[in-house]
């Protein structure tokens, strides 16, 4: 399976301490085993899937996308429960 990660989601994760980045490669490689374990969103984000985990004892939410005819997994953004309301904000 192939995994990209999209502009917004690599500039949040960067951002992220060592402890920090542990939780969220560890919710990587729980997608990757089971990717329609996310709650799949519909509307205008039909296509979308939403992730919520916790990094350090915060909710956090790893928006991602799921191609299963080509196999990848495009992760899109990372945020944290302090941002839910506003998505233009990335967590950092």
């Amino acid at each position: 399976m192939t995994v990209n990660q999209t502009k917004a989601f690599s500039k949040a994760a960067k951002k992220l301490k060592a402890n920090q980045k542990s939780d969220l490669d560890a919710a990587v490689r729980a997608l990757v085993a089971a990717p329609d374990s996310g709650d799949l969103k519909k509307g205008d984000l039909s296509g979308i899937r939403a992730y919520k985990f916790h990094i350090v004892n915060q909710l956090a939410l790893l928006a991602y996308s799921y191609d299963e005819t080509a196999l990848r997994l495009t992760l899109l953004a990372l945020l944290d429960r302090n941002r839910l309301g506003n998505p233009a904000v990335p967590m950092g």
